[in-house]
């Protein structure tokens, strides 16, 4: 049984004018998305900004979900560090959260080896008894899992998927090869939903669902039907709308887009700044082309 299949939601984490949680934004976004079907939802991975969370914001976000999603979706939390004793530590406090999963990113920083990956993922496993969905995105990490190693993963009890955002196709190709029939493989990039449900990805976990969640479900979905005709035309449709939303690092175009749209999450944690003017106007004019802005009205 799959943990889940389409589309879920990668949330980013709203704040308020004086940097803090705005946990009654935060029930707007997550109803915003259920709304648009959403099968899933991702709370404090890299959308949401964890690594200027403190461990008691990020208790509150995950405990927040949990309790507005009310079994509607499962909802992931992202327990993933460096230092896999605290990965372990707070992959137990989601549990006790009531996640329904966890989103766990490879060590950063450190670069460990192929096999210290392998050990620390079988720590968290070993430590929950939640399913763990493995979380490879090498730009952000400067490490990335091999696709054998992916495969590794599978023989661990509670690891029973990965979500793959390295970008790159061929790495695609090969993770969705070895995991097929041994664990669930999700796309990690919304550029790339068509292709790697086409090899056969259960779906994509998607920060472009914070603002257009009905069009990426309608994406996931025609995958699922086979009807890659229809979601060509639709990736195609969005692709500058995606450009736009990671042409600076993700989450600030993302935040910016939400405040298009009347949800205000407010400005990203330093280091991330706000999306620069030149960036705004090009996100707005993509906006527009879907019908989902209109100036004057943000």
């Amino acid at each position: 049984m799959h943990l889940f299949q389409g589309c879920g939601a990668a949330l980013v984490t709203p704040f308020n004018v004086g940097g803090g949680i705005d946990l009654a934004v935060f029930e707007k976004l997550i109803n915003h998305t259920l709304a648009g079907g959403v099968q899933a939802l991702f709370v404090c991975g890299t959308t949401g900004e964890p690594s200027t969370l403190t461990e008691s914001e990020q208790v509150r976000v995950i405990t927040a979900a949990v309790e507005i999603a009310n079994k509607r979706v499962p909802v992931f939390a992202g327990c993933g560090s460096n230092d896999t004793a605290e990965t372990v530590a707070f992959a137990k406090k989601c549990e006790a959260c009531g996640a329904d999963g966890l989103l766990a990113v490879t060590p950063y920083y450190n670069k460990c080896t192929q096999n210290g990956a392998v050990r620390h993922y079988a720590a968290i496993s070993d430590a929950v008894h939640i399913p763990i969905i493995a979380y490879n995105v090498p730009a952000r990490t400067g490490f990335s899992l091999a696709p054998e190693t992916i495969a590794r993963l599978a023989s661990l009890e509670n690891v029973r998927g990965i979500k793959e955002a390295s970008g790159d196709v061929r790495q695609l190709l090969a993770v969705a090869r070895l995991t097929h029939d041994v664990m669930d493989f999700y796309c990690g990039d919304d550029a790339l939903t068509l292709p790697a449900m086409a090899m056969g990805a259960c779906g994509v976990i998607s920060v472009a669902a914070n603002v257009i969640p009905r069009r990426m479900v309608t994406l996931a979905e025609l995958c699922q039907q086979g009807k890659y005709d229809e979601a060509a035309n639709l990736q195609f449709e969005l692709a500058p709308f995606l450009e736009a939303l990671f042409c600076e690092v993700n989450p600030i175009p993302c935040k910016k887009a939400l405040e298009f749209i009347g949800i205000s999450a407010g400005a990203p944690r330093l280091p991330l700044t706000a999306l620069e003017p030149q960036h705004a106007e090009q996100l707005q004019t993509e906006m527009e082309k879907l019908g989902i802005f209109k100036r004057g009205r943000a």
